[in-house]
Protein backbone atom coordinates (compact mmCIF):
# COMPACT_ATOMS: atom_id res chain seq x y z
CA UNK A 1 0.00 0.00 0.00
CA UNK A 2 1.34 3.99 -0.73
CA UNK A 3 2.50 5.97 1.73
CA UNK A 4 -1.10 8.24 2.64
CA UNK A 5 -1.02 11.64 2.11
CA UNK A 6 -4.29 12.97 2.46
CA UNK A 7 -7.28 11.84 4.95
CA UNK A 8 -10.66 12.76 3.70
CA UNK A 9 -13.19 12.19 6.30
CA UNK A 10 -16.88 11.98 6.19
CA UNK A 11 -18.56 14.69 8.54
CA UNK A 12 -21.67 13.54 10.12
CA UNK A 13 -21.50 10.06 12.29
CA UNK A 14 -17.58 10.05 11.47
CA UNK A 15 -15.64 13.69 13.24
CA UNK A 16 -19.23 14.70 14.77
CA UNK A 17 -21.95 13.24 16.68
CA UNK A 18 -25.04 15.48 15.10
CA UNK A 19 -27.81 12.91 15.71
CA UNK A 20 -29.64 14.85 18.31
CA UNK A 21 -29.77 18.29 16.49
CA UNK A 22 -30.56 16.70 13.13
CA UNK A 23 -34.16 15.03 14.87
CA UNK A 24 -34.93 17.92 16.63
CA UNK A 25 -34.87 20.03 13.41
CA UNK A 26 -36.62 17.18 11.67
CA UNK A 27 -39.08 16.44 14.54
CA UNK A 28 -39.97 20.26 14.98
CA UNK A 29 -40.61 20.16 10.90
CA UNK A 30 -42.74 17.47 11.05
CA UNK A 31 -44.58 18.82 13.49
CA UNK A 32 -44.88 21.92 11.64
CA UNK A 33 -46.68 19.50 9.05
CA UNK A 34 -48.55 17.81 11.69
CA UNK A 35 -46.93 14.98 12.00
CA UNK A 36 -45.43 13.15 14.52
CA UNK A 37 -41.44 13.46 15.26
CA UNK A 38 -39.43 10.20 14.55
CA UNK A 39 -37.21 8.06 17.06
CA UNK A 40 -33.95 8.77 17.36
CA UNK A 41 -33.07 5.18 15.86
CA UNK A 42 -35.35 5.90 12.78
CA UNK A 43 -33.25 9.44 12.05
CA UNK A 44 -29.98 7.62 12.56
CA UNK A 45 -31.25 5.14 9.64
CA UNK A 46 -31.94 7.91 7.01
CA UNK A 47 -29.32 10.04 7.94
CA UNK A 48 -26.50 9.55 4.79
CA UNK A 49 -27.91 10.62 1.32
CA UNK A 50 -28.36 14.17 1.68
CA UNK A 51 -31.36 16.31 3.38
CA UNK A 52 -34.05 15.89 0.81
CA UNK A 53 -33.75 12.12 1.04
CA UNK A 54 -33.82 12.61 5.20
CA UNK A 55 -37.00 14.49 4.85
CA UNK A 56 -38.35 12.12 2.56
CA UNK A 57 -37.67 9.46 4.44
CA UNK A 58 -39.63 10.95 7.25
CA UNK A 59 -42.34 12.17 5.12
CA UNK A 60 -42.90 8.61 3.71
CA UNK A 61 -46.20 9.96 1.71
CA UNK A 62 -48.05 11.83 3.54
CA UNK A 63 -46.84 15.73 3.52
CA UNK A 64 -45.12 17.62 0.61
CA UNK A 65 -41.47 16.78 1.01
CA UNK A 66 -40.07 20.43 -0.11
CA UNK A 67 -42.40 22.76 2.03
CA UNK A 68 -41.22 20.07 5.09
CA UNK A 69 -37.66 20.14 3.64
CA UNK A 70 -37.91 24.25 3.83
CA UNK A 71 -38.64 24.01 7.12
CA UNK A 72 -35.96 21.40 8.32
CA UNK A 73 -33.18 23.24 6.64
CA UNK A 74 -34.91 26.97 8.63
CA UNK A 75 -34.95 24.89 12.14
CA UNK A 76 -31.11 23.30 11.62
CA UNK A 77 -29.41 26.32 10.33
CA UNK A 78 -30.81 28.21 13.43
CA UNK A 79 -29.75 25.76 15.76
CA UNK A 80 -27.00 23.23 14.08
CA UNK A 81 -24.52 23.06 17.20
CA UNK A 82 -26.71 22.89 20.48
CA UNK A 83 -25.77 19.24 21.03
CA UNK A 84 -23.57 18.07 18.02
CA UNK A 85 -19.68 17.34 19.66
CA UNK A 86 -16.98 15.52 18.26
CA UNK A 87 -16.93 12.09 19.50
CA UNK A 88 -14.72 10.84 22.33
CA UNK A 89 -11.28 10.21 21.10
CA UNK A 90 -11.37 11.65 18.02
CA UNK A 91 -9.47 14.56 19.11
CA UNK A 92 -6.20 12.50 20.15
CA UNK A 93 -7.20 10.46 16.93
CA UNK A 94 -6.41 13.52 14.96
CA UNK A 95 -3.52 15.07 16.81
CA UNK A 96 -2.37 11.00 15.72
CA UNK A 97 -2.94 11.27 12.11
CA UNK A 98 -1.99 14.87 11.73
CA UNK A 99 2.36 15.04 10.38
CA UNK A 100 4.05 17.08 7.73
CA UNK A 101 3.19 16.40 4.47
CA UNK A 102 -0.11 14.87 5.48
CA UNK A 103 -3.51 16.71 4.53
CA UNK A 104 -6.67 16.24 6.04
CA UNK A 105 -10.16 17.14 3.93
CA UNK A 106 -13.73 17.12 4.50
CA UNK A 107 -16.78 15.90 2.21
CA UNK A 108 -19.90 15.66 3.38
CA UNK A 109 -23.30 15.34 2.28
CA UNK A 110 -24.86 17.96 4.60
CA UNK A 111 -25.38 21.27 3.05
CA UNK A 112 -21.83 23.11 2.28
CA UNK A 113 -22.91 25.74 4.66
CA UNK A 114 -23.18 23.80 7.24
CA UNK A 115 -20.71 21.62 6.88
CA UNK A 116 -17.88 24.80 6.72
CA UNK A 117 -19.89 26.14 10.09
CA UNK A 118 -19.46 22.58 12.03
CA UNK A 119 -16.06 22.05 10.64
CA UNK A 120 -14.95 25.96 11.59
CA UNK A 121 -16.67 25.83 15.36
CA UNK A 122 -15.80 22.19 16.26
CA UNK A 123 -12.42 21.23 14.38
CA UNK A 124 -10.81 24.26 13.78
CA UNK A 125 -8.19 23.13 16.07
CA UNK A 126 -6.30 20.56 12.86
CA UNK A 127 -5.52 21.66 9.47
CA UNK A 128 -8.63 20.81 7.37
CA UNK A 129 -7.25 21.73 4.15
CA UNK A 130 -10.51 21.26 2.16
CA UNK A 131 -14.34 21.40 3.11
CA UNK A 132 -17.01 20.87 1.07
CA UNK A 133 -20.64 19.63 1.46
CA UNK A 134 -23.60 19.21 -0.81
CA UNK A 135 -23.40 22.02 -3.89
CA UNK A 136 -25.33 22.94 -6.31
CA UNK A 137 -23.85 20.75 -9.62
CA UNK A 138 -21.79 18.59 -7.54
CA UNK A 139 -23.19 14.87 -7.49
CA UNK A 140 -23.83 13.45 -3.75
CA UNK A 141 -21.33 10.41 -2.35
CA UNK A 142 -21.51 8.22 -3.51
CA UNK A 143 -20.37 9.33 -6.67
CA UNK A 144 -16.54 10.32 -6.74
CA UNK A 145 -16.70 13.22 -8.36
CA UNK A 146 -16.45 15.29 -4.89
CA UNK A 147 -13.78 13.37 -3.93
CA UNK A 148 -11.36 12.66 -6.64
CA UNK A 149 -11.89 16.82 -6.71
CA UNK A 150 -10.66 17.05 -3.37
CA UNK A 151 -7.87 15.11 -4.06
CA UNK A 152 -6.87 17.07 -6.80
CA UNK A 153 -7.38 20.20 -4.21
CA UNK A 154 -5.25 18.54 -2.13
CA UNK A 155 -2.64 17.59 -5.07
CA UNK A 156 -2.81 13.74 -3.64
CA UNK A 157 -2.95 11.03 -6.08
CA UNK A 158 -6.19 9.07 -5.14
CA UNK A 159 -4.63 6.35 -4.52
CA UNK A 160 -2.38 8.27 -1.77
CA UNK A 161 -5.85 9.23 0.07
CA UNK A 162 -7.79 7.60 2.26
CA UNK A 163 -11.64 7.92 2.83
CA UNK A 164 -12.56 7.59 6.17
CA UNK A 165 -17.08 7.31 7.07
CA UNK A 166 -19.57 5.23 8.78
CA UNK A 167 -21.91 4.46 5.94
CA UNK A 168 -21.73 2.03 2.92
CA UNK A 169 -22.36 5.68 1.12
CA UNK A 170 -18.43 6.66 2.58
CA UNK A 171 -17.25 3.20 1.65
CA UNK A 172 -18.81 3.57 -1.73
CA UNK A 173 -17.21 6.67 -2.89
CA UNK A 174 -13.91 6.03 -1.42
CA UNK A 175 -13.91 2.74 -3.48
CA UNK A 176 -15.32 4.50 -6.51
CA UNK A 177 -12.40 7.49 -6.38
CA UNK A 178 -9.84 4.58 -6.05
CA UNK A 179 -8.85 5.33 -2.61
CA UNK A 180 -8.29 3.47 0.93
CA UNK A 181 -11.84 3.18 2.40
CA UNK A 182 -11.75 2.87 5.94
CA UNK A 183 -14.98 2.05 7.84
CA UNK A 184 -16.21 3.06 11.43
CA UNK A 185 -18.61 1.62 13.23
CA UNK A 186 -18.81 4.62 16.30
CA UNK A 187 -21.38 6.30 14.05
CA UNK A 188 -25.15 5.96 12.29
CA UNK A 189 -24.40 2.54 11.02
CA UNK A 190 -23.60 -0.76 12.05
CA UNK A 191 -20.23 -2.77 11.35
CA UNK A 192 -22.10 -5.42 8.30
CA UNK A 193 -23.30 -2.96 6.47
CA UNK A 194 -19.47 -1.27 6.45
CA UNK A 195 -18.21 -4.98 5.35
CA UNK A 196 -20.93 -5.64 3.04
CA UNK A 197 -19.54 -2.59 1.07
CA UNK A 198 -16.32 -3.77 0.56
CA UNK A 199 -14.41 -1.65 3.27
CA UNK A 200 -10.54 -2.16 3.30
CA UNK A 201 -10.87 -1.92 7.09
CA UNK A 202 -13.46 -1.66 9.68
CA UNK A 203 -12.65 0.03 12.94
CA UNK A 204 -14.23 0.36 15.99
CA UNK A 205 -12.41 3.18 18.14
CA UNK A 206 -11.19 6.70 17.09
CA UNK A 207 -7.71 5.25 18.57
CA UNK A 208 -7.82 2.41 15.78
CA UNK A 209 -7.73 5.14 12.97
CA UNK A 210 -3.62 5.67 12.70
CA UNK A 211 -2.88 2.05 12.35
CA UNK A 212 -5.49 1.30 9.76
CA UNK A 213 -4.54 4.57 7.43
CA UNK A 214 -0.79 3.70 7.71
Amino acid sequence: MQTIGAVIFDLDGTLVDSLDDIAAALGGALGDAGLPPPSLPEVRSWIGDGARSLVARAVAGRADVDRVLGHFRDRYRAQPIVHTRLYDGLAAALDALARPGRSFAILSNKPDELTRLIAARLLGAWPFAAVSGQRAGVPLKPDPTAALATATALGVAPARCAFVGDSAIDVATGRAAGMRAVGVTWGFRPRAELLEAGADVVVDHPGELTAAIE
